[in-house]
This record gives structure tokens, C-alpha cells and sequence, in this order.
């Protein structure tokens, strides 16, 4: 921790004075001035304390599901589809941090809005997209939040090695996606995509995934 090379008390800057004494020798020469300083207790706390787990877990989380969901954006993109955002974050900015804990019906339907609508450029026609992430490979018919919204919607899987793709409705009747399944994105005959640009951003998400816990 930086000291005052005055008082030995603390301050911002190695070899500089702290707050009360650089106005003790500026007192006449000049005016009064905020300065933003940070009490010593709130570095230490950081410094030596950081993020409690719960609190890393969940960014760590939301990180990599934030990744899955550029990949696949930009998937999209790039074979010409509109893509626009859907999901609570980008409708309703700092909506996350307002709904922890609460646990109303209109609270459970705001998380449960899938990520994206994206429109096929071919056919004009729009499908709703929920983008996970898992590294085991798998989302099972238990995943799927009870009483789901939007049984139209599909759900593209994001691993360390594959992409996938099922619907909700497909979920719903007892169908899923494991390491071994072949319900590849690029099989889905709803949104003709080229296979090679899929592997392609396969290719990122191992690049991405790699070391992920």
C-alpha cells in the first residue's frame, strides 16, 4: 500500500502526499479541490478478499454463456440471417441484477426469453433461439425450465466440440442431446445452413472452451 512521504498515513500514489497533507502545504496557494480517495479498509478488503465463490461462480457462468451466444450470432450473421437480440439483458438493460431472488410468474417468463429471433433471408421466416453453453454435451427434457413459454423455440447447444440444435417441442416429448447424438445445427432443415461454416465456428468454440472448468 502506497504511504504519504509526509505523515506515512495512506495515499493513492507511491511518493506522494495524502489528502491532508497536500492541503496543509497548498492551503495558500491553491483553491480547494475534490480529490476521490479510497479508504484504505476498502483496498485491503478487495486485495485480500475478491469475489466470494457464489459470486465468481455466477459471473464465470454468465461469461461463458456470453461467448456461446456471440458464437452463435455471429454464426448467423454470417450466413446472412437478421439476428436481433430478445433476451432480458438487451431488452431490459440491468434487468439481471433487479430479479435475483424475486421469484414472481412475471419474473420467471422475463429470464425464460430466449436470446434471439433470427430471420431466414431466403424464406422471411423467424425462429426464436435460446443459446447454452454445457461442457458435459448434454441437455436433457429436465433442463427445460417447467412450464416453458416458448414451445416454438429451439435450443442450440454450445460444447467443447460440437454445436447442436433441438427443439423445445422435440424436448418436451422426451427427445435430447448427449455427447453421442447426432441432432447436429447443421442438420436442421428449418434454417439451411452451410455445414462448413458450422465447423468452422466449432473449430472457435474448441479454440474458446478449451480450458474451461
Amino acid at each position: 500500500m502506497a504511504e504519504c512521504i509526509n505523515c506515512g498515513g495512506f495515499t493513492k500514489f507511491q511518493g506522494g502526499l495524502c489528502y491532508t497533507c497536500y492541503k496543509k502545504e497548498n492551503k495558500d496557494s491553491t483553491p480547494d479541490v475534490e480529490v476521490a480517495e479510497v479508504e484504505p479498509e476498502t483496498i485491503e478488503d478487495t486485495q485480500e478478499n475478491g469475489l466470494t465463490d457464489q459470486q465468481r461462480n455466477y459471473r464465470y457462468n454468465m461469461i461463458k454463456g456470453r461467448i456461446a451466444e456471440t458464437l452463435i450470432q455471429e454464426l448467423f450473421l454470417s450466413l446472412g440471417y437478421n439476428v436481433f437480440h430478445y433476451g432480458m439483458e438487451k431488452t431490459i438493460p440491468g434487468i439481471i441484477e433487479l430479479l435475483k431472488g424475486v421469484k414472481t410468474e412475471v419474473a420467471n417468463e422475463i429470464r425464460r426469453m430466449p436470446d434471439f429471433v433470427v430471420q431466414n433471408p431466403k424464406t422471411n421466416e423467424v425462429f426464436f433461439i435460446e443459446v447454452k453453453f454445457r461442457k458435459s454435451g448434454e441437455y436433457l427434457p429436465k433442463d427445460l425450465p417447467k412450464d416453458y413459454p416458448y414451445s416454438n423455440a429451439f435450443i442450440i447447444l454450445v460444447s467443447k466440440k460440437h454445436i447442436k440444435c433441438i427443439s423445445v417441442r422435440e424436448l418436451e416429448e422426451g427427445k435430447e442431446i448427449t455427447p453421442t447424438s447426432r441432432n447436429y445445427l447443421g442438420s436442421r432443415k428449418e434454417f439451411e445452413l452451410d455445414k462448413n461454416v458450422i465447423i468452422d465456428f466449432c473449430n472457435f468454440a474448441v479454440q474458446f472452451f478449451e480450458g474451461v472448468e
